[in-house]
């Protein structure tokens, strides 16, 4: 199928939901190849390529939705998604909130967003395989004791997504993105510890080096030897960027308009009120070209856009699509996420941490005493309460330097006091995903060892 038969198609849809009896319709199409190579101990252990392409389909019957999904893209195939919607529309019961947006909210940005790059899609397998094996044998020559290795692989993407609806939105982009990453294996004497790291951009000219790649993880596996298990203690908490970014998770959550208007947020009810220290400021921004969070419309076709959660400590906004919007009486932000089917969901755009001035060392180097977070382990977070406790791995801060290597303790708080006690904010912002935070210290958190 030609490019512009895929938007022709999808339109296609909408009026044949129409003419069957549906008040309005939106249709999605998806279509991506994917390939990935696996490596382990220097031989090719895995080759993977797939392809799919599936149209989804949403209609509403006054305030009654139905919706369905083929990977049968045939004139039958076709008519049975559109009778099937139908079909499940009819016997579902009305929501007041339901419905597409105004058409005043629909539109998209212009322009190239530079999501898609035809290097990654053409690159030759053999280069692929041959890039994998170059971040595992970098991690194995690092050092004598990188033992084994649990893998590295080499990854492409590249998709097209196409969404119309019945008031008269139709548009389209393209993705890619390839991505390189390995897990080395560290030993000396009976401590056995192993770590990773990985690198992905939208071209192979953005991503880090494969060597780069393998001795980096390398570093990070030898770090964590010989890790003791440190007493209880109260103590300042500094999360790596890398796992930094599972606070902003968090923070998704408590601030997703699903949770805030069933009131299962302890951020809800609390827009134009401090919620953090006024060094935190969270930016949800699908524009930024490049990015992994990036598209020109969201899931219900409206333009994507640059929001302000929080504002230095003050929270600004809730992220919504149109449905949240219509239960709180707001207005949509932009950040509609759906699957091929169902209706909407909320999902972010790139969801980010302002960066500060402060650089990760010297945050260290000001800590007598305390715990940098490399790991996290579990789920142990209660958005309703805030309550927030989970398994973690990392370095002793002593007397401004890493000290030694940590496993198998606890950290512990609640998000309240995490947000309001963020008492440093580093200059080390990057994007390796839609979700980035900065190295990030908390003033005091329980620390649970033996």
């Amino acid at each position: 199928m030609s490019e512009n038969h895929l938007l022709e198609l999808a339109d296609e849809i909408v009026k044949r939901a129409l003419a069957a009896g549906a008040g309005d319709a939106e249709c999605t199409i998806a279509e991506g190849d994917e390939f990935s190579a696996t490596v382990r101990m220097r031989e090719l252990e895995n080759l993977k390529e797939a392809g799919s392409r599936a149209a989804g389909l949403r209609i509403l019957i006054g305030k009654r939705t139905g919706s369905s999904y083929t990977s049968d893209l045939s004139r039958d195939g076709i008519e049975r998604l559109v009778r099937s919607a139908i079909e499940l529309a009819d016997v579902t019961t009305e929501d007041p909130h339901a419905g597409l947006p105004e058409a005043e909210e629909l539109g998209k940005i212009e322009g190239d967003l530079e999501l898609y790059s035809p290097e990654a899609e053409r690159l030759e397998t053999d280069c692929k395989i041959d890039a994998a094996k170059r971040a595992e044998e970098a991690a194995l020559s690092e050092d004598p004791r990188i033992v084994n290795s649990e893998g590295a692989s080499f990854d492409t993407h590249a998709g097209r997504n196409i969404f119309a609806n019945s008031r008269g939105f139709a548009g389209e982009y393209r993705t890619s993105y390839c991505s390189v990453g390995t897990v080395p294996v560290a030993r000396e004497g009976d401590s056995m510890e192993r770590d990773s790291w990985h690198s992905a951009a939208r071209t192979l000219a953005a991503m880090e080096s494969p060597e780069h790649v393998g001795r980096t993880a390398a570093r990070r596996a030898l770090r964590r030897l010989n890790p003791v298990k440190v007493a209880t203690a109260k103590v300042p908490v500094v999360f790596e960027a890398r796992v930094a970014g599972s606070l902003l998770d968090s923070l998704f959550e408590a601030v997703h308009g699903m949770m805030i208007y069933r009131h299962e947020s302890f951020l809800a009810d609390k827009l134009d009120q401090p919620v953090a220290n006024e060094r935190l400021t969270v930016i949800d921004d699908a524009t930024i070209p490049r990015l992994f969070g990036t598209s020109p419309f969201d899931d219900e076709g409206v333009p994507s856009r640059r929001t302000v959660v929080i504002d230095r400590g003050v929270l600004k906004s809730y992220l919504l699509n149109t449905y949240a919007a219509r239960k709180l009486g707001m207005k949509t932000t932009g950040n509609a996420s759906r699957a091929l089917a169902g209706n909407a969901g909320i999902g972010h755009g790139n969801f980010y941490i302002e960066k500060g001035v402060q650089a990760p060392e010297r945050i260290i180097a000001g800590i007598s005493n305390g715990f940098f977070v490399t790991e996290l382990i579990g789920m142990g977070v209660n958005i309703v309460t805030g309550d927030y406790s989970r398994g973690a791995a990392g370095l002793w801060i002593r007397g401004g330097e890493l000290a030694f290597a940590v496993s198998e303790v606890t950290i512990a708080g609640n998000l309240r006091d995490m947000l309001m006690g963020l008492e440093e904010v580093g200059s080390d912002l990057e994007f390796r995903g839609s979700v980035a935070a900065p190295t990030l210290k908390i003033g005091e958190m329980t620390v649970g060892g033996k």
